[in-house]
Parts: C-alpha cells; structure tokens; sequence
C-alpha cells in the first residue's frame, strides 16, 4: 500500500514530501493559525491534533473487535469551540490529505475527526491494554525547527511491552551539538536522516531509517560506558522541563568532563539506545507531575537495548497507575555499568525530601 498513515505523518510538512514545502514555510504556518498555547502555557498545533487522530484512526481499524483504550496528550476541549473551528477544519484537511497520500479510501469529518481525538481520554491502570501517545512529543522542538518524535507505546497489565520512536530530523549516524538546534529540521528528508525505533519485549531493539519501508530493522544495543570521563550526557534543550544546573551538577559529581547534548523529546532515548549518548538525566521542578505518554515507548526501547531507566532514588519507572508517573526527584536512564554511580551522585547533589513525621 505504499507509506502507512503513520509513516506520512511523521513528515514535518505534515501532508507532503518535505522537499514540498520547505521547512521554513512550515514554521510560518505554526507560528499563526496553525498553534495555539494551552492554560498551562505549553503550544499545540494542528500536527498535534492530526497525528493523534491519525494514530487513533489506525488502532481502531487494526482491531475492530476490541474497544480501544488509549492515554494520549491532546483532547478536543479546544477545538470544540466556535472559535476553534477553523483550526478544526484545517486539521481535517490535512488528515485526508494523509489518508488520501497512503492510498486509503476512508475521508473523515470534523465530527469524526474530534471524536478520534477524544479517544485518547483513557486513565490506563493496572489491569488490561492501553496504547499510549505523544503525537508530537516536543512540539517547542517542533515550532522552533528542532527535533521531534511521534511516540508511541503499548501497556499491558501495567508493564510497558511495546515502544515506538519517529524521529523525522534526527540522524541515522552519529549526532553533533547543532543537531539538536534551530537547524535541524532543514536537514529533515535527506540522505542519512529521520529514524525509527522500537522494541517488543523480550524482542530486543531496533533502529530503521523512517523513510525507507524496505530497510531492514538493525539491532542497536547501549554502549555500556564504564568511565565517566568518557561519557555523554543528554538533557532537555529548555530548562523549563529540566533543571539544567541540576543535571551539570550530577555530572561534575561523577567526573563527567563532555559539555551536554541538548535534544527535545524522546529523540533522547532512541540515541542512549543506539550508543550515540550513555546519559539521560531530567530533573523536573518539585510540582511537575511526568505524564506516561512523555517515556513509555522511549523506556521500553532503552530497556530492550539493555539500558535502565529509573527515578533518580533508583527505581524503576512504573506505568500501571493511571497517567501520571511517580517519581523521586526525576529520572536517570543509563547503561548499567554507569547507573548505580549516577544515582548515588544524584543523592549527594539532589538529596530526596526528608520523610514526614507520621
């Protein structure tokens, strides 16, 4: 059938080949009608909105039988509205733009269209199967020309079993600084560039480029960095999401000498488990609450790629409680031979709140 709807999708120009419509007319579109900042301050744009319906769209005809059960980001609160109506039918167009470019029949309606957003509602739990979505994990990556990841992930009786990973501007190769800045979307869509990961569990691994449907999926594996000093440590490019001063100095504590990689989303994790980086660190402000679709499918590739991935007291993340995860302090993800060293240095830097008194 040529591309799938979800390999469409992950193009930053949303319905065309990038070479289409350049990178910079894209940006223009984002930065008027086609986003809008939620109450918490953070951007959604029609990609956000279109991919989530797109994703909901193929789960649904991949089991009809079943009743979908799916946690994702977005929600249609927005969109309802008078005044969200012609973002609404913008978003539509580009769905059956996606639909039509995969060779599929179906077109869809607005109504359609909010009601394939909203099956994203579900509280997931501990019991049962639950897709879970980012549908465009990193959006200020992708308003501001930088990386992204369409991300998606599978629970099932509340472990993580299935993962993942669109990465349309990221490198098949090794990856430099400016990869993870303003200019890395103009790379996207030539020779060497965007990547797919995911992982089954007990499966192991893989990497493909995205847009090559005939490319065999390669085993990638952690590179398990015994050294610190040689080490590479990766963050989130906007402090907002992480304490930056937190992570360096976690870093100074073990003997890390490398400056950070900065990368958004979980584009982080594809590269900790290809070996391209052997840290991930993300120490949110004390009132963040991590939300399950911003790690599940990222955790359960760099566990099959025989990383660990755990909160900064060395536990292990759980995705069986709802939509949110509970953390101490933050999250560490690293190969094992370096992850107990970087949780005890996390300790002597970011001590765990005292217990309260019973």
């Amino acid at each position: 059938m040529g591309r799938t709807p979800l390999r469409v999708w992950a193009t930053p120009t949303l319905h065309a080949p990038p070479r289409a419509a350049p990178p910079q007319v894209v940006q223009r579109q984002l930065s008027s009608e086609e986003r809008v900042d939620k109450k918490d301050d953070s951007p959604v744009t029609v990609a956000d909105y279109g991919a989530q319906a797109i994703v909901a769209w193929s789960l649904q005809r991949s089991d009809p039988s079943s009743r979908l059960s799916m946690v994702a980001e977005e929600d249609s609160a927005e969109l309802s509205s008078p005044a969200g109506r012609p973002m609404l039918e913008r978003i539509t167009q580009l769905i059956n733009s996606v639909l039509a470019d995969a060779g599929e029949a179906a077109q869809l309606s607005p109504e359609e269209v909010l009601g394939l957003i909203d099956l994203g509602g579900s509280q997931g739990g501990p019991t049962g199967r639950h897709w879970v979505l980012d549908p465009i994990d990193g959006t200020r990556g992708f308003v501001g020309m930088r990386q992204y990841s369409v991300c998606l992930g599978m629970i099932q009786d509340g472990e993580v079993v299935l993962g993942v990973l669109g990465c349309p501007n990221l490198p098949q190769g090794s990856v430099a600084d400016d990869d993870g800045g303003d200019g890395a979307a103009a790379r996207c869509g030539q020779e060497g560039v965007g990547c797919l990961f995911s992982a089954h569990r007990g499966a192991g691994a893989f990497a493909t480029p995205l847009w090559d449907d005939a490319a065999a999926p390669v085993r990638i594996v952690v590179a398990d960095v015994a050294d610190p000093g040689g080490a590479r440590f990766m963050e989130s490019v906007e402090s907002r999401h992480s304490s930056h001063s937190t992570t360096a100095a976690v870093a100074r504590e073990l003997g890390v000498t490398l400056p950070p990689l900065r990368m958004d989303s979980q584009v982080k994790y594809g590269l900790l488990s290809r070996g391209c980086a052997s840290i991930f660190m993300r120490f949110p402000p004390p009132s963040y609450r991590e939300k399950i679709w911003d790690h599940a499918a990222g955790f359960v590739i760099v566990e099959e790629a025989g990383g660990r991935v755990t909160d900064a007291g060395g536990v292990r993340l759980d995705f069986s409680r709802g939509r949110y995860l509970q953390l101490d302090r933050g999250i560490i993800a690293a190969p094992p031979a370096l992850h107990d060293q970087l949780v005890a240095a996390a300790a002597k830097v970011a001590p765990p709140a005292p217990a309260a008194a019973p």
